[in-house]
């Protein structure tokens, strides 16, 4: 069985890593082909198991450019000799639009969509324009995937979706794996001394997640407290000339992208999150079954994602000084951190465990085959 993949990049990020994550769960008996559009942008191939067949095409159809018929038709035939198309978000919209215009004349595969959230640009509200492409260009998709209820809301609503076509898949993570006590020296360029606290988070370094509102936050905790920032991405400079500028920096560490997280998130103290838009972050999922208490931005699902002792930590993600604060109040209490991280842990066990949702995403991907069972 042969899928094709279409991203705008692979990078690592959440969509990326958990269809990296799905890739590996599907194992060696299915061949992927992955398309970036930014044909450099392959970071999240670090995390596919090297058991797995996957190639990365460079000489596919550009996923950019207007929408006229000929450049569609190029993008259609791309997607011929495959089983099933697998698109994800905005940027790889003209290639799902090229679907459902050629399908039939073209006898394509089936094509399962998947949305997971915005970036900075439809943070604060969604573009109309974008709203009327994607209730044309879905018209033919087998199934439209969503991680949370906010976005299943959205597509319904907005996108005008079938009800029957929306399938909200809880992300997942092996969350046993999160148990483990890392060594201290298991980031590049970082070791946790005896004495300090880590502050954590796990994120592409993007403006969406506006990770300078993180630092500006952090810095008003007192010196044994660090702030460690997980991923890669454009904010880097950014980031650390906002350290820098509230004199910081010397507790402010970038140690770039890190491919399982397990290995490393149970040397954090706290989570945090400073996104302005996000749906269901798988990253949160993984703070959570590493036992770590949160505070975050209210965006996505992430307050009903949490235990409910936790969710008082969920702050507008306008009232920046609530967001120092929340740190602040959970800096200071060891006990209380523990507490609600036991609470976390036992949520994310419960309800976001990776077995759940592979099941869930093997069943939606044979139903768009016409199959019983995938792969």
């Amino acid at each position: 069985m042969r899928l094709l993949h279409i991203h705008s990049n692979f990078n690592p990020g959440g969509k990326e890593l958990r269809a990296a994550q799905l890739i590996n769960a599907f194992g060696p008996a299915v061949e992927h082909v992955i398309v970036s559009g930014d044909p450099e942008a392959l970071g999240a191939s670090q995390a596919i198991s090297d058991k797995i067949k996957v190639s990365y095409p460079r000489d596919f159809p550009s996923l950019q450019g207007k929408p006229w018929p000929g450049r569609l038709k190029r993008l259609a035939q791309a997607m011929q000799g495959y089983d099933l198309v697998l698109t994800y978000n905005w940027g790889a919209m003209d290639a799902v639009l090229a679907h459902t215009v050629f399908a039939k004349m073209l006898s394509l595969p089936p094509l399962v969509h998947h949305e997971d959230g915005f970036n900075q640009d439809e943070a604060a509200r969604l573009k109309p324009s974008r709203n009327w492409f994607r209730r044309i260009a879905l018209g033919l998709a087998s199934a439209l995937v969503v991680p949370s209820e906010k976005l299943e809301a959205i597509a319904i609503k907005e996108w005008q979706q079938p009800r029957g076509r929306v399938r909200r898949i809880a992300n997942g993570i092996p969350t046993q794996a999160y148990g483990k006590k890392p060594k201290r020296d298991v980031l590049p360029r970082v070791i946790k001394h005896d004495g300090e606290f880590w502050l954590g988070t796990l994120a592409g370094l993007r403006p969406v997640k506006n990770l300078p509102r993180l630092v500006r936050a952090f810095s008003a905790l007192p010196e044994e407290w660090h702030l460690v920032i997980v991923g890669e991405g454009s904010e880097h400079d950014a980031i650390l000339n906002e350290a820098m500028r509230l004199d910081v920096g010397y507790r402010v560490h970038l140690p770039g992208f890190v491919g399982d997280p397990a290995r490393l998130i149970g040397l954090f103290d706290l989570y945090a999150l400073s996104s302005d838009s996000e749906q269901f972050p798988l990253s949160v999922v993984e703070a959570m079954a590493a036992g770590l208490a949160v505070v975050s931005t209210d965006v996505g699902d992430i307050a009903a994602m949490l235990a409910e002792p936790n969710r008082s930590f969920v702050v507008p993600k306008e009232k920046e000084g609530d967001f120092a604060e929340a740190l602040g109040v959970l800096a200071a209490d060891p006990a209380l951190r523990r507490a609600i991280g036991e609470a976390n842990r036992t949520r994310a066990r419960a309800l976001f465990d990776e077995a759940q949702m592979v099941a869930v995403y093997r069943e939606t991907y044979a139903r768009a085959l016409g199959r019983e069972r995938f792969p």
